[in-house]
């Protein structure tokens, strides 16, 4: 990406600075959506990745059945510069394919991290959403709320940005070990920040059931949380 998510978000926050303001439902969704479209740029550039991987094997694959093919019809002098051809290109195959091979699994764990984070996007939204609509809690209570999602969505995106950087480190000379430990990095990152939000959610729904003071208050926040 030419501009990093945070730049991105600076630029929104200044952005609707400098306009009327606007309830905060609908303040929330932009930021979010841009977190969602860089998700949506990793998964995409890996994919771009795998693919030109895949061609390059396919092109080999090409270039080893036309030595084949020149084989039969060499003479027997010719032999011995044929099957160095031949032995160096199965050299550039196979470690082609190795490389492969690494990408795909750590596309897998790529895909996986991306997803995670837009787990939590989504279920940021929706609970956001839902919020707005609970007559327990006070305006003030509510702007805490937003701070602390803010917290997240922001280290959601610093997260986005490391799995970025991951699909970068495939076009730079670095050690599978060191793209490995980025990876684990990212890991711990968006499984720490998923386990904020969920945590969060269930202490705002669990706060606004501890003052529900009728049974029918009660089967209200437990029909707007979907709660059993």
């Amino acid at each position: 990406m030419s501009v990093t998510l945070r730049k991105w978000t600076m630029i929104l926050v200044f952005f609707a600075a400098m306009l009327t303001p606007v309830p905060e439902t609908q303040a929330a969704i932009p930021w979010a959506q841009i977190i969602k479209e860089a998700i949506k740029k990793v998964v995409k550039a890996v994919d771009l990745l795998i693919q030109r991987r895949q061609n390059k094997v396919i092109k080999l694959q090409n270039a080893q059945k036309a030595l084949e093919n020149v084989m039969s019809k060499l003479k027997l002098e010719e032999i011995a510069d044929w099957i160095k051809k031949q032995r160096d290109l199965y050299k550039e195959y196979y470690d082609e394919l190795k490389k492969v091979k690494a990408v795909v699994s750590y596309y897998f764990k790529i895909k996986q991290l991306a997803e995670k984070n837009l787990q939590v996007v989504e279920a940021y939204q929706r609970m956001w959403a839902l919020l707005q609509k609970d007559p327990g809690f006070t305006a003030d209570e509510r702007k805490y709320m937003k701070k602390v999602y803010d917290s997240i969505l922001d280290e959601t995106a610093k997260n986005v940005e490391l799995l970025s950087s991951v699909v970068k480190s495939f076009t730079l000379q670095m050690t599978d070990a060191e793209r490995l430990a980025m990876i684990d990095k990212a890991a711990a990152r968006v499984d720490n920040n998923y386990s904020d939000l969920l945590s969060f959610n269930r202490e705002n729904k669990m706060l606004s059931l501890s003052r529900a003071k009728t049974q029918q208050d009660i089967d209200a926040v437990k029909a707007l949380y979907g709660l059993p």
